[in-house]
């Protein structure tokens, strides 16, 4: 079960081209989706970012609507994130999280980091047209060749320890990926590569140039 969550930021920066078994559409996310002719399962959000008249056209397309006040703790993307869960995924993937405002995409990272470390099962993912970001924890990780160039690996809130590097350009063994290095930025999967550590929270981001 894939779910993907489509959030209200820059319209370029949506990959329309998922194929999740089921939509989300956050606020002003869901008019992008209708507006691509994707009708998403669920809506939620506070949609202070719509107007009357496409709140209005939102209602008038998708029946499964939850609406909050813009008051509170929960960001939107939190609140579509919790409705994924429901679905009992496999994989979520976020989209039209990235780009606009960077506290909205700060607070994604830290709402992504919280969840894949609560629900390690689940793949969690950020997704736009030239980047794909996750959170890995700790163990191995095959690293699959796919239309993506680069692969970098940061740590987040946590030293990565024992950091081996298989099947890439630059491989390494037993290294620690400190907060603030920029070292390991821009590798490159030769043939079915792979990564693991036994410490840390590793940022992964795969992309496209």
């Amino acid at each position: 079960m894939i779910v993907a969550i489509c959030s209200g930021g820059p319209i370029h920066e949506v990959a329309f081209s998922l194929m999740p078994d089921i939509w989300i559409g956050v606020d002003r996310g869901a008019l992008y989706l209708i507006d691509e002719g994707i009708y998403p399962n669920h809506i939620v959000g506070d949609f202070d970012s719509v107007t009357a008249e496409e709140f209005a056209r939102i209602s008038e397309a998708i029946d499964h609507i939850e609406q909050f006040q813009a008051e509170k703790d929960e960001t939107d993307t939190d609140l579509a994130l919790q409705k994924a869960l429901t679905y009992e995924p496999t994989e979520v993937l976020l989209t039209g999280v990235t780009g606009g405002r960077l506290d909205h995409y700060e607070a994604t990272l830290r709402s992504v980091s919280f969840m894949q470390q609560q629900y390690p099962h689940i793949v969690f993912k950020i997704i736009n047209s030239q980047n794909s970001i996750q959170f890995l924890l700790p163990g191995t990780h095959l690293l699959e060749q796919s239309d993506y160039s680069y692969v970098s690996f940061f740590s987040y809130g946590k030293t990565l320890q024992n950091v081996t590097l298989r099947g890439v350009k630059y491989e390494t063994f037993d290294e620690v990926i400190e907060q603030g290095t920029s070292r390991f930025t821009s590798n490159e999967i030769i043939d079915e590569g792979s990564i693991s550590f036994t410490g840390g929270i590793c940022l992964m981001i795969k992309s496209k140039d």
